[in-house]
This record gives structure tokens, sequence and C-alpha cells, in this order.
């Protein structure tokens, strides 16, 4: 019993690890090089795209999305989606792809002139499924060398992990104060019966 307890306690915690890293706020320090729309065909992929509101619907599989190409320090390829997330999950609250498409244009350059910016987003990248992170923020920057400080996920972590322990120890004080005299007095009801049952059939065979 103790492998299958752990098994699903490693499951839940390798969910909810992957959903946190999904939906938390990441950062990029990246040059853009272009900005496009393309039309995607939508499959198994759907669920890591916005609704159809966020761009123009053709159909229920495919529509256009916006997309922001850019390379990183090492010249590594790194592809963002741009749409609304509008009042849907996650909670960005992100109405302006529109306007954050025009500033990504407005920051394109070169290798030789490059103009690093920061790209705060959200999601996952994985080419056999053609995902991409959807970005909710460009910010320029001096340096490729500057790392943004994650403030939201240290204090949003922080204040999660404070949320659990206090849980925890209110249902260890729970466990403590109620389920253990519970399951006491029911063994000693349990063993009061036993002596019962005993005595009795003692005095039934030694007549």
């Amino acid at each position: 019993m103790a492998y299958v307890k752990w098994t699903i306690v490693t499951i839940v915690i390798l969910v909810i690890a992957g959903f946190l890293h999904y939906t938390l706020p990441q950062h990029d320090v990246v040059r853009i090089t272009a900005t496009k729309e393309r039309q995607i065909n939508f499959g198994e992929n759907r669920i890591f795209f916005a609704s159809n509101g966020a761009g123009n619907s053709e159909g229920d599989n495919t529509r256009f999305v916006n997309f922001i190409e850019t390379f990183n320090r090492d010249d590594n390829p790194i592809v963002f989606r741009n749409e609304d997330t509008s009042w849907g999950w996650p909670p960005y609250f992100k109405f302006d792809s529109s306007n954050l498409q025009a500033k990504a244009s407005d920051m394109i350059s070169d290798k030789e002139n490059p103009e690093w910016v920061v790209v705060t987003h959200y999601g996952w990248r994985n080419e056999y499924l053609s995902i991409y992170p959807n970005a909710v923020e460009l910010r320029p920057v001096g340096s490729p060398d500057d790392s943004p400080i994650p403030w939201f996920n240290i204090l949003f972590l922080g204040a999660l992990a404070a949320l659990v322990i206090w849980i925890w120890q209110l249902l260890a004080r729970f466990k403590e104060d109620r389920i253990e005299p519970m399951l006491d007095e029911m063994g000693e009801q349990f063993d009061s019966v036993g002596d019962r049952a005993e005595g009795f059939w003692r005095r039934v065979f030694s007549r």
C-alpha cells in the first residue's frame, strides 16, 4: 500500500507542477526578427491555443494566428504566438494582441545591430504538437545578459507554500484532536466487547 500511496502522491505533485509551469509567467531575453500571421489547422493541439474569439475564425478547425519570431543570445530560435486571453484561462486578461503585434514589429532588429527585448509569456513550445508559448508583454532591455527577477512567481509560490503548510498543520491537528481519540475509543470498545465475549465463552465451557 505504501507504493500505491507514494505513486499517487508523486502523480498529483507532477500534475500540479506541470500546471503551474505552464500557467505562471516566464521571461526570455531575445531579439525579434519577424512578425507574421499564419493559418493554423487545429487538431490535438487545440487546447493550447486561445478560443476562436481571439482570432479570425474560418471554421471550427482553422483560423489565423499572430506569431512573433525571435532568437536568443545563443542564436536559438524561439517562436511565440500572440493571442488574447480575454476573460479566459490563464487569467492574464490580455486584450491587446494587435497592439502587442505592432510593438513587436517596431522592435525588429538584425544580428549586426540587435535590439534586445524581454518577452513575458506563458505556455510551452513543442515542435511535434505545434504548440507555442503565448507572449503577454514586451519590454526593451540594454543587454542579453539582463535577467528579470520573477517577483510574481516568487510571491505566488511563497504564498502557495504557506497555504499548503497551513492546511497540512490544520489536518494534522484535526487528526490528533478528533481522529486519533475516536480510533482509541473504538479500540477500547472492541477490547471491551472482546473481553466480555471471552468471559462468556469461558463461563459456558467451564460448566
